[in-house]
Protein backbone atom coordinates (compact mmCIF):
# COMPACT_ATOMS: atom_id res chain seq x y z
CA UNK A 1 0.00 0.00 0.00
CA UNK A 2 1.25 3.32 -0.77
CA UNK A 3 2.50 5.83 1.63
CA UNK A 4 2.45 9.48 0.74
CA UNK A 5 4.40 12.30 2.33
CA UNK A 6 1.53 13.97 5.02
CA UNK A 7 1.08 10.02 6.60
CA UNK A 8 4.95 10.74 7.86
CA UNK A 9 3.50 14.21 9.49
CA UNK A 10 3.06 13.93 13.32
CA UNK A 11 2.74 16.16 15.84
CA UNK A 12 5.83 15.79 17.62
CA UNK A 13 8.33 14.19 15.98
CA UNK A 14 10.28 13.63 19.31
CA UNK A 15 7.55 11.93 20.68
CA UNK A 16 7.22 7.98 20.70
CA UNK A 17 3.72 7.20 20.56
CA UNK A 18 2.59 6.62 16.08
CA UNK A 19 0.75 9.43 14.13
CA UNK A 20 -2.71 7.56 14.86
CA UNK A 21 -1.74 8.61 19.05
CA UNK A 22 -0.35 11.59 18.80
CA UNK A 23 -3.44 12.89 16.61
CA UNK A 24 -5.74 11.73 19.65
CA UNK A 25 -4.05 13.53 22.01
CA UNK A 26 -3.81 16.61 20.10
CA UNK A 27 -7.20 16.69 19.41
CA UNK A 28 -7.93 15.55 23.37
CA UNK A 29 -5.84 18.79 24.02
CA UNK A 30 -7.65 21.13 22.08
CA UNK A 31 -11.15 19.48 22.26
CA UNK A 32 -12.41 22.56 24.55
CA UNK A 33 -11.50 25.37 22.12
CA UNK A 34 -11.80 24.07 18.73
CA UNK A 35 -14.87 24.95 17.50
CA UNK A 36 -14.13 28.39 18.96
CA UNK A 37 -11.15 28.36 16.83
CA UNK A 38 -12.10 27.00 13.74
CA UNK A 39 -14.86 29.86 13.33
CA UNK A 40 -12.04 32.36 14.70
CA UNK A 41 -8.86 31.29 12.21
CA UNK A 42 -11.43 30.97 9.49
CA UNK A 43 -13.71 34.38 9.77
CA UNK A 44 -16.62 31.88 10.23
CA UNK A 45 -16.26 31.25 6.43
CA UNK A 46 -15.56 27.66 7.52
CA UNK A 47 -19.68 27.05 8.05
CA UNK A 48 -19.91 28.10 4.20
CA UNK A 49 -17.05 25.11 3.32
CA UNK A 50 -19.25 22.06 5.45
CA UNK A 51 -22.70 23.48 3.72
CA UNK A 52 -21.16 23.41 0.25
CA UNK A 53 -19.74 19.90 1.13
CA UNK A 54 -22.78 18.65 2.46
CA UNK A 55 -24.82 20.21 -0.19
CA UNK A 56 -22.81 17.88 -3.00
CA UNK A 57 -25.12 14.70 -1.21
CA UNK A 58 -28.74 16.55 -1.68
CA UNK A 59 -29.60 14.79 -4.94
CA UNK A 60 -28.23 10.94 -3.45
CA UNK A 61 -30.84 12.29 -0.32
CA UNK A 62 -29.38 9.89 1.45
CA UNK A 63 -30.92 7.72 4.22
CA UNK A 64 -27.79 6.42 6.00
CA UNK A 65 -24.78 8.43 6.24
CA UNK A 66 -21.47 7.83 8.16
CA UNK A 67 -19.30 10.89 9.34
CA UNK A 68 -15.33 10.04 9.56
CA UNK A 69 -13.48 11.86 11.72
CA UNK A 70 -16.75 13.66 13.24
CA UNK A 71 -14.66 15.57 16.18
CA UNK A 72 -17.21 17.64 17.76
CA UNK A 73 -20.14 16.50 15.36
CA UNK A 74 -20.35 19.96 13.34
CA UNK A 75 -20.90 18.32 10.15
CA UNK A 76 -22.81 15.57 11.60
CA UNK A 77 -25.50 18.41 12.89
CA UNK A 78 -25.52 20.43 9.88
CA UNK A 79 -25.90 17.03 7.82
CA UNK A 80 -28.80 16.35 9.65
CA UNK A 81 -30.35 20.13 9.31
CA UNK A 82 -29.64 20.08 5.29
CA UNK A 83 -30.57 16.52 4.75
CA UNK A 84 -32.56 15.37 7.13
CA UNK A 85 -31.24 11.62 6.82
CA UNK A 86 -32.94 8.79 9.10
CA UNK A 87 -29.23 8.31 11.11
CA UNK A 88 -25.96 9.47 11.00
CA UNK A 89 -22.93 7.95 12.79
CA UNK A 90 -20.09 9.62 13.92
CA UNK A 91 -16.89 8.23 14.59
CA UNK A 92 -13.60 9.61 15.53
CA UNK A 93 -10.44 8.50 17.64
CA UNK A 94 -10.43 11.76 20.22
CA UNK A 95 -12.55 11.24 23.23
CA UNK A 96 -12.13 14.63 23.90
CA UNK A 97 -13.35 15.73 20.96
CA UNK A 98 -16.35 13.42 20.92
CA UNK A 99 -17.53 14.20 24.65
CA UNK A 100 -17.93 18.03 23.30
CA UNK A 101 -19.68 16.47 19.77
CA UNK A 102 -21.96 14.54 22.32
CA UNK A 103 -23.12 17.42 24.27
CA UNK A 104 -24.04 19.55 21.61
CA UNK A 105 -26.05 16.85 19.87
CA UNK A 106 -27.78 16.28 23.20
CA UNK A 107 -28.49 19.73 23.71
CA UNK A 108 -29.90 20.18 20.06
CA UNK A 109 -32.31 17.26 21.04
CA UNK A 110 -30.95 15.54 18.14
CA UNK A 111 -29.81 12.06 20.05
CA UNK A 112 -32.22 10.14 17.99
CA UNK A 113 -30.33 10.77 14.69
CA UNK A 114 -26.93 11.63 15.39
CA UNK A 115 -24.68 8.93 17.64
CA UNK A 116 -21.36 9.74 18.24
CA UNK A 117 -18.46 7.05 19.29
CA UNK A 118 -14.80 6.08 19.21
CA UNK A 119 -13.97 4.33 16.11
CA UNK A 120 -10.79 4.54 13.18
CA UNK A 121 -11.42 5.79 10.29
CA UNK A 122 -8.73 2.71 9.16
CA UNK A 123 -10.63 0.06 10.60
CA UNK A 124 -14.59 1.13 10.23
CA UNK A 125 -16.09 -1.49 12.28
CA UNK A 126 -19.50 -1.67 10.33
CA UNK A 127 -20.66 -4.32 7.28
CA UNK A 128 -19.56 -3.99 3.72
CA UNK A 129 -22.38 -1.77 2.11
CA UNK A 130 -23.80 0.26 5.00
CA UNK A 131 -24.17 3.59 4.50
CA UNK A 132 -25.47 5.88 1.83
CA UNK A 133 -23.11 8.47 1.99
CA UNK A 134 -19.73 9.06 3.74
CA UNK A 135 -18.32 12.50 5.16
CA UNK A 136 -14.89 13.54 6.25
CA UNK A 137 -14.55 17.22 7.16
CA UNK A 138 -10.75 17.93 7.25
CA UNK A 139 -9.98 14.54 8.82
CA UNK A 140 -8.18 12.51 5.88
CA UNK A 141 -4.35 14.14 6.17
CA UNK A 142 -4.82 13.03 9.81
CA UNK A 143 -4.83 9.35 8.82
CA UNK A 144 -2.26 6.96 9.52
CA UNK A 145 -2.70 5.70 5.64
CA UNK A 146 -4.83 7.49 3.42
CA UNK A 147 -5.07 5.18 0.98
CA UNK A 148 -6.10 2.29 3.62
CA UNK A 149 -8.83 4.67 5.10
CA UNK A 150 -10.27 5.57 1.83
CA UNK A 151 -10.19 1.83 0.78
CA UNK A 152 -12.31 1.36 4.41
CA UNK A 153 -14.63 3.89 3.88
CA UNK A 154 -15.22 2.94 -0.20
CA UNK A 155 -15.90 -0.53 1.62
CA UNK A 156 -18.64 0.71 3.70
CA UNK A 157 -20.52 2.89 1.04
CA UNK A 158 -23.40 0.83 -0.62
CA UNK A 159 -23.32 0.32 -4.38
CA UNK A 160 -24.66 3.96 -5.84
CA UNK A 161 -23.18 5.73 -2.19
CA UNK A 162 -21.00 8.91 -2.28
CA UNK A 163 -18.04 9.84 -0.38
CA UNK A 164 -17.52 13.89 0.44
CA UNK A 165 -14.27 15.27 1.22
CA UNK A 166 -13.96 18.29 2.20
CA UNK A 167 -10.00 19.31 2.97
CA UNK A 168 -7.68 22.18 2.96
CA UNK A 169 -5.51 22.86 -0.51
CA UNK A 170 -2.79 25.55 -1.19
CA UNK A 171 -4.03 28.36 -3.20
CA UNK A 172 -2.50 29.09 -6.81
CA UNK A 173 -2.62 32.53 -7.27
CA UNK A 174 0.77 34.46 -6.72
CA UNK A 175 -0.24 37.15 -4.56
CA UNK A 176 -2.81 35.02 -2.26
CA UNK A 177 -0.53 32.45 -2.46
CA UNK A 178 2.28 34.75 -0.11
CA UNK A 179 -0.54 35.93 2.45
CA UNK A 180 -2.12 32.71 2.76
CA UNK A 181 1.90 31.42 3.63
CA UNK A 182 2.45 34.41 6.46
CA UNK A 183 -1.31 32.74 7.52
CA UNK A 184 -0.53 29.35 8.23
CA UNK A 185 2.84 29.28 9.33
CA UNK A 186 3.20 32.37 11.53
CA UNK A 187 -0.80 33.64 12.39
CA UNK A 188 -2.62 30.08 12.98
CA UNK A 189 0.20 28.81 15.03
CA UNK A 190 0.41 31.69 17.34
CA UNK A 191 -3.03 31.92 17.79
CA UNK A 192 -3.37 28.63 18.23
CA UNK A 193 -0.84 28.52 21.10
CA UNK A 194 -2.49 32.08 22.76
CA UNK A 195 -6.01 30.35 23.01
CA UNK A 196 -5.03 26.54 23.53
CA UNK A 197 -1.79 26.66 24.51
CA UNK A 198 -1.29 24.06 21.76
CA UNK A 199 1.13 25.71 19.56
CA UNK A 200 1.68 22.14 17.97
CA UNK A 201 -1.78 21.58 16.27
CA UNK A 202 -1.72 24.04 14.55
CA UNK A 203 1.76 24.02 13.14
CA UNK A 204 1.13 20.26 12.43
CA UNK A 205 -2.03 22.15 10.83
CA UNK A 206 0.09 24.07 8.53
CA UNK A 207 3.16 21.20 7.75
CA UNK A 208 0.03 18.47 6.92
CA UNK A 209 -1.31 20.31 4.18
CA UNK A 210 1.65 21.09 2.65
CA UNK A 211 2.35 17.63 2.50
CA UNK A 212 -1.17 16.40 1.21
CA UNK A 213 -1.71 15.35 -1.87
CA UNK A 214 -4.78 17.50 -3.22
CA UNK A 215 -6.69 18.51 -6.38
CA UNK A 216 -5.55 16.22 -9.04
CA UNK A 217 -3.35 14.08 -7.31
CA UNK A 218 -6.18 13.25 -5.00
CA UNK A 219 -8.73 12.70 -7.33
CA UNK A 220 -6.45 10.06 -9.27
CA UNK A 221 -5.39 7.97 -5.80
CA UNK A 222 -9.42 8.13 -5.62
CA UNK A 223 -9.61 7.00 -8.96
CA UNK A 224 -7.32 4.39 -8.56
CA UNK A 225 -9.22 2.83 -5.18
CA UNK A 226 -12.04 2.03 -6.95
CA UNK A 227 -14.18 5.53 -6.86
CA UNK A 228 -16.25 6.66 -9.77
CA UNK A 229 -17.57 9.55 -10.96
CA UNK A 230 -14.90 11.71 -8.98
CA UNK A 231 -14.37 15.25 -9.02
CA UNK A 232 -13.23 18.37 -7.03
CA UNK A 233 -14.18 21.76 -6.37
CA UNK A 234 -11.63 24.45 -4.99
CA UNK A 235 -13.38 26.95 -2.63
CA UNK A 236 -12.35 30.36 -1.35
CA UNK A 237 -9.64 31.13 -3.60
CA UNK A 238 -7.96 27.73 -2.98
CA UNK A 239 -7.87 27.26 0.76
CA UNK A 240 -10.01 23.92 0.86
CA UNK A 241 -11.39 21.84 -1.77
CA UNK A 242 -14.46 19.54 -2.10
CA UNK A 243 -13.58 15.76 -3.26
CA UNK A 244 -16.03 13.50 -4.10
CA UNK A 245 -16.79 10.45 -5.61
CA UNK A 246 -18.98 6.68 -5.53
CA UNK A 247 -18.97 3.51 -5.41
Amino acid sequence: MVKYAHDEIVPNRDSGLDKKQQVAKMFDSIAFKYDFLNRFLSVGIDVSWRKNAIDQLKSLQPKRVLDVATGTGDVAIMTYKRLHPEKITGIDISDGMLEVGRQKVEKLGLSKFITLHNGDSETINYPDNSFDAITVAFGVRNFENLEKGLKEMLRVLKPGGKLVVLEFSRPKQTGFKSIYKLYMNIVAPGVGKFFSKNKDAYQYLNDSVQAFPEREDFIRIMSSLGYTDTYFKPLSLGICCIYCGSK
